[in-house]
């Protein structure tokens, strides 16, 4: 798999200075998860990434400094040589973009405090650019459809299906997002047609499902790739924060938007997701055995109505039982009750409830998300102690059940 070539700078390298893309020869993904964003380490001394918390640095030359700040503001290009400020850029930060980046294969990314701030940071973008209409397909993610619903940033918002978005575009349309495999229905959708759909309109996946591991939407067009990092990126549940990976000339402007409003991501954060790349593809490749065997038992199972289970494979299960669906998250013991997902243990959550409450009723249960769906996140564990579990907590099953027609699981 191709992820291109970077020059390398001649300049002598500080531990205190951002690092910056080297050469190196064509990698697997595997390969890029341990060392991308790493590369600098040898020359430096070090072997595990240092975490830089300074909020300021020194610099005795005020006219360097203002030339620099200078070039920021005019082009949103990451200053040369030593860094400025934590809210312009962080050394450790810098080193969990350049290596989600590389597992995108996009020309860059721009991390920020949250998945939130981070889309927040695009609408933003567009809008500042004249193009406040967005296009967006259903489900997203309940917080991204209330962004966008209640028309927070000053967007406006059309929403469709992916056979109406090329209809739905207008001259002021500044972007198209689109969630796939969706949150929480796992509903599909084709990249390479919804990204010809759009035309010149740039197009922004949320990946944050699939990971690189399982999709790279910027190969099938996509111009933004927008990541919860909260989930599967840092993997254990004790991080938040955002990304999103994109050509040079989007970055540009999202490191101005990130200057100026302040969602920065904190060097700690930083350092922790760079340390969750390095196991993301065995964690996502463990956690989706498990859940495609999860989601075969319940397919068969007389007390689930219907499984849904994306094709590309994932970590994530959707199903609707026959019963009460709050009892099934009462009864569970080893599987956590909670919101989130994409952590080393299992989760699992009412989106109606939680996840997708401040999602208008109407509009929740017309894009899939009804009052019997629950979402699985997929652990490590041992698929048998969860499926003794997830048993346990659907309850005995009826007589009359047996022979329900179910969904394909798929």
């Amino acid at each position: 798999m191709d992820f291109g070539t970077r020059d390398t700078h001649d300049r002598p390298r500080r531990p205190g200075d951002t690092p910056r893309p080297v050469s190196f020869p064509v990698r697997s993904p595997d390969t890029e998860a341990v060392h991308a964003g790493r590369e600098d380490l040898a020359a430096l001394g070090l072997h595990a990434p240092p975490i830089d918390l300074s909020t300021t640095y020194p610099s005795a030359d005020s006219r360097g400094e203002a030339a620099r700040i200078d070039a920021f503001a005019a082009e949103g290009a990451e200053p040369e040589g030593p860094p400025v400020y934590g809210r312009l850029g962080n050394p450790t930060v810098a080193r969990f973009e350049q290596a989600l980046a590389r597992l995108e294969g996009t020309e860059s990314a721009v991390a920020f405090a949250t998945g939130m701030a981070a889309l927040s940071a695009v609408l933003l973008a567009r809008g500042a650019a004249g193009l406040r209409h967005v296009v967006a397909v259903r489900p997203l993610y309940g917080c991204s459809d209330h962004l966008l619903t209640a028309g927070l940033l000053g967007s406006e918002v059309t929403w469709t299906d992916p056979a109406g978005i090329e209809d739905a575009l207008r001259p002021d349309t500044g972007l198209v997002m689109i969630e796939t495999p969706a949150n929480p229905t796992l509903a599909e959708a084709d990249l390479r047609a919804v990204a010809h759909a759009c035309g010149s309109v740039p197009l922004l996946v949320d990946n944050t499902f699939a990971t690189p591991v399982l999709q790279r939407p910027a190969a099938h067009g996509a111009r933004l790739v927008l990541h919860s990092a909260t989930k599967y990126l840092g993997g254990h549940g004790d991080v938040m924060g955002g990304v999103v990976a994109c050509d040079e000339e989007s970055a540009r402007r999202l490191r101005q938007i990130r200057f100026a409003t302040g969602g920065v991501l904190h060097p700690l954060a930083g350092y922790l997701l760079l340390r969750g790349l390095s196991t993301l593809p065995v964690r996502v490749r463990a956690a989706s055995a498990t859940a495609a065997e999860l989601a075969r038992r319940l397919a068969a199972d007389p007390r689930v109505a219907r499984v849904r289970y994306p094709r590309i494979g994932g970590a994530m299960i959707a199903f609707e039982t026959h019963g009460d669906p709050h009892e099934v998250i009462a009864g569970v013991r080893l599987i956590t009750p909670a919101v989130s997902l994409g952590s080393v243990d299992t989760l699992i959550q009412h989106p109606a409830s939680i996840s997708h409450r401040i999602v208008d009723a109407g509009d929740r249960r017309d894009a899939g998300v009804t009052d019997r769906l629950l979402r699985l996140s997929v652990g490590l564990e041992d698929v048998e102690d969860l499926w003794a579990d997830l048993d346990g907590a659907l309850g005995p099953a009826r007589a009359e059940r047996v022979g329900v027609t179910r969904d394909a699981v798929g």
